[in-house]
C-alpha cells in the first residue's frame, strides 16, 4: 500500500471513529455479527496468551477477550480510533491487558516482537483495505509462533443480501460491485469514501499458502443483513433474531457459508516458514 493510500484510509476511519460504536457496534446487526466472531474468538484463544489484533478500531473484540485474560496488542491504522480504544481500555480497567498501537495492517512487521504471538484475529474488513495481502501474509507469519491460529474476517466477493437487495432496486452497479477485479470506492460514511477490494477465499488462502493452512471457513452475515440494512432490522426485530439462529447454520454449510456479509477462515501458521 503506498505511502499517500495509507493516509487516506487511515483519515476515513479518523472521520467516522467517533460514531463507529453508534452506527455499528451497538447496532443491532453489528451485534448479531459479531456475536458469531465472539463464539470464535473465545473458543480460539486462551487466557494468558498474547494476541495480535490488525484493525481493532475501537477495540471492542480487544476488550472482549482481554475481560478473558487474553493479552492482546490492537493495532489501528485510525489515530482516532486508537484514542476511543485507549478510553475504552482506561474505563474499563484493562490497561494490563490491552496495549493499543497506531499501526496499519501493511506495517505490522515494524513491531519486530521479541516474543512471538500465541495467535492473530482481524475482523469486520480492515483485511479488505490492503493492496498487498502477500506482504501481510508474510509479515504476519513473521509475528506468530509455528502452529498459532489467525483468525481473519473479511468482506468476500458474493453477499447474497447484497445482491438480492439491491437488484430489487434495479440497481445492478451495486449488486454486483464486490466483483471487480480493480476494487471498489467504498462509502463509510456521509461523504467519507475509501478504496476497498474483496478477496475471495479462494485467492487469500493461495496468497497465505506459503505460510498458513487453512483449517476452517464461516460465513458471518449469511442470513443477518449487511449493516446498512438497520433500519430494516428495526422494523423486524423478530425476524432478525430468526436470521440470526439460521446464520449459525447456514454459516457452517459448504453451499452457502461463502454468501454472507463477512468471511470468517481460521489458518494454522505452519511449523516451518522462513528461519523456523
Amino acid at each position: 500500500m503506498s505511502v499517500t493510500q495509507s493516509q487516506a484510509v487511515s483519515a476515513a476511519f479518523d472521520a467516522i471513529a467517533a460514531r463507529y460504536d453508534e452506527t455499528f457496534t451497538s447496532s443491532m446487526i453489528g451485534q448479531a455479527q459479531r456475536s458469531a466472531v465472539w463464539g470464535e474468538l473465545a473458543t480460539t484463544f486462551r487466557a494468558g496468551e498474547r494476541v495480535l489484533e490488525i484493525g481493532c478500531g475501537t477495540g471492542i473484540d480487544a476488550c472482549f477477550l482481554a475481560e478473558r485474560g487474553v493479552q492482546v496488542v490492537a493495532c489501528d491504522a485510525s489515530s482516532e480510533m486508537i484514542q476511543m480504544l485507549t478510553r475504552r481500555v482506561e474505563h474499563t480497567g484493562l490497561e494490563n491487558l490491552v496495549q493499543p498501537r497506531v499501526l496499519g495492517a501493511e506495517h505490522i512487521a515494524s513491531l519486530q516482537p521479541h516474543e512471538l504471538f500465541d495467535g492473530a484475529f482481524s475482523n469486520f474488513g480492515a483485511i479488505n483495505c490492503v493492496e498487498d495481502l502477500g506482504k501481510l501474509a508474510n509479515d504476519l507469519a513473521q509475528c506468530l509462533k509455528p502452529g498459532a491460529t489467525a483468525l481473519l474476517c473479511w468482506m468476500g466477493p458474493y453477499c447474497l443480501w447484497e445482491q438480492s437487495w439491491y437488484l430489487l432496486q434495479g440497481r445492478r452497479d451495486k449488486a454486483f460491485r464486490r466483483l471487480k477485479r480493480e476494487g471498489v470506492q467504498a462509502r463509510i460514511a456521509d461523504g467519507v469514501f475509501v478504496h476497498i477490494h474483496y478477496p475471495s477465499v479462494e485467492f487469500l488462502t493461495r496468497v497465505f499458502a506459503l505460510a498458513f493452512r487453512l483449517k476452517s471457513v464461516r460465513g458471518i452475515g449469511v442470513a443477518v443483513p449487511p449493516s446498512y440494512l438497520e433500519n430494516w432490522a428495526h422494523r423486524h426485530p423478530n425476524l432478525l433474531q430468526i436470521c440470526e439462529r439460521v446464520d449459525s447454520w447456514l454459516g457452517r454449510c459448504p453451499g452457502t457459508r461463502l454468501l454472507g456479509d463477512h468471511v470468517l477462515v481460521r489458518l494454522q501458521r505452519e511449523r516451518r516458514f522462513g528461519g523456523d
